[in-house]
């Protein structure tokens, strides 16, 4: 299957992970494999960039930046309307190769690629809304407004868990407003990013686009730490854990840049004595084990009203019971592998960490061996009965744990909801309007996204996206996630005869 994709995209089983749009670079850096977590089995290997290919790459940037900048908005987003066509085309293909790789479900896969589609709709409209604001002057025969301007290169960190769906988050934007973008892809995954880069090469040199708008730097850690204290790079964008995202924002902080920041997430959904159940169970199951669990938006937690707890937990052993485990590029499995043997490691070293904290297991985990498991890479979604104290819970674990725990009333079960570090994503199950309005109130859930009969994961590209507190702050995708990539300017313009000073400030000679 890995040859068929590779030649699909144009892709040789060993290149550059170096690119400046439309050529790719000689990079002199290590080589990295990628192993698809499906079978064990070599998709292709890349080879990284060093630092003076990195600068190679910044350097062509900047030049591009001058160029592009001057485009009008709605021809960039013509050229971007374009790039959703294209991956409209290469959907199934690029979607089997995002499953492939990363290991999440085919039809996850392909609604990653779908997700990349939607933003590219997006930030078309908006390529004809960037808009600014006219203000009344104090001052007579003046006229104030303000316009945004693009700030240059946007740098792109992006993770494994939605290997080119973030990336489009931000690139899709970042161009129509002006900016020009640098990706450091996930080592993990890096065989997608060069199946973007191809999409997008051909589309932009039918276009004339400038080289160096669209840049791919593929490599690790080092290569995320240039760009963070990069003083020519004024935004990076970064998703992956908090503790990675501690050290960009320190890094671009310390130089007065902008960091946009997706970090981890610890989600939890209330359970009311007034929710559907059924509906309940459907968000609880897909929440938990979408992904395997390896979604910044996975529910982690659930908190449950003590009158429904014993029924709803049976409920969810009893769905449990029927997941499908296995091969994701087939449509009846549920639940694919984990990215890798240490992300394996780190779900046995939380299921251990509840038993020695006190938690009880409701469905016991483990990891699947014989025909169909070789990679060793398939685990077992479990349920424990937790308290909301235990430290494993105050901590996200990417895999599909789901912890359970019970509340006497809402201002108690949203005290819990809240009680982590992290804020990125939460939601409540109840058919009780004052219960619903009081978890979207401000003395409710402190996250970033709050939902109501929902579940925790699958957010659309209309809203904002983000969340507070060790998740970063930043906000992607919808709204006006757009400005993030711009910077402000306030106008004042005098139209009169003479020069009258604001505050009425006197300044004769």
């Amino acid at each position: 299957m890995a040859e068929d994709i590779l030649k699909i995209f144009d892709i040789a089983p060993s290149q550059s992970g170096v690119s400046t749009g439309q050529h790719w670079l000689a990079a002199h850096g290590e080589a990295i494999t990628s192993v698809s977590p499906v079978d064990n089995k070599e998709i292709a290997t890349v080879k990284t960039a060093t630092r003076e290919d990195y600068d190679q790459v910044v350097a062509v940037a900047q030049e591009a930046f001058k160029v592009w900048r001057t485009w009008p908005a709605p021809k960039r987003g013509e050229v971007v309307r374009q790039i959703g066509e294209a991956l409209r085309a290469n959907k199934e293909h690029l979607g089997k190769l995002v499953s492939y790789e990363m290991g999440k479900s085919l039809q996850e896969g392909y609604g990653e690629v779908q997700e990349m589609i939607d933003i590219c709709d997006l930030a078309v409209g908006l390529s004809r809304q960037l808009h600014g604001l006219t203000m009344h002057s104090e001052r007579p025969g003046h006229r104030m407004y303000e316009q945004w301007h693009p700030l240059g290169i946007t740098a792109i960190i992006s993770a494994f868990n939605f290997p080119v769906a973030v990336w489009s988050w931000n690139s899709m934007l970042a161009w129509v407003c002006g900016n020009v973008c640098i990706w450091k892809p996930s080592e993990k995954t890096p065989v997608t990013a060069l199946a973007c880069q191809h999409i997008v090469a051909k589309v932009f040199a039918a276009n004339h686009v400038p080289e160096g708008v669209c840049c791919l730097i593929t490599g690790g850690r080092d290569a995320g730490e240039w760009m963070a204290h990069d003083k020519r790079i004024p935004l990076v964008s970064a998703t992956g854990s908090t503790r990675m995202g501690k050290a960009v924002g320190a890094a671009v902080g310390e130089r007065l840049g902008r960091s946009l920041l997706e970090l981890g997430g610890n989600n939890a959904i209330i359970i009311s004595a007034d929710a559907d159940l059924d509906m309940s169970l459907i968000g609880a199951v897909f929440g938990a084990v979408g992904t395997a669990g390896q979604r910044c938006t996975s529910t982690r937690r659930l908190i449950i009203h003590e009158s429904v707890y014993d029924s709803f937990v049976a409920k969810l052993a009893k769905a449990y019971a029927q997941l499908r485990i296995g091969n994701p590029l087939d449509q009846h499995n549920h639940v694919g592998p984990l990215i890798d043997k240490a992300a394996v490691n780190a779900y046995l070293d939380s299921i251990e960490q509840i038993k020695q904290q006190g938690g009880s297991f409701v469905v016991e985990g483990g990891v699947l061996s014989g025909p169909g498991y070789e990679s060793g890479c398939y685990v077992k979604p479990c349920i424990a009965a937790v308290e909301n104290t235990y430290d494993i819970v105050q901590h996200e674990t990417f895999a599909p744990i789901l912890y359970v725990m019970k509340y006497q009333t809402l201002d108690q079960a949203i005290a819990m909801q809240n009680d982590v570090p992290q804020g990125l994503s939460s939601a409540i199950m109840t058919l009780n309007l004052r219960e619903a309005e009081q978890f979207l109130s401000n003395a409710g859930s402190d996250c970033g996204i709050a939902n109501v009969n929902i579940g925790t994961s699958g957010a659309e590209i209309g809203g904002a996206f983000g969340g507070e507190k060790e998740t970063g702050g930043g906000r992607e995708s919808g709204s006006d996630a757009w400005k993030a990539y711009m910077r402000r300017q306030t106008n004042t313009i005098n139209y009169s005869t003479s020069l009258p000073l604001a505050q009425g400030i006197k300044f004769d000679f």
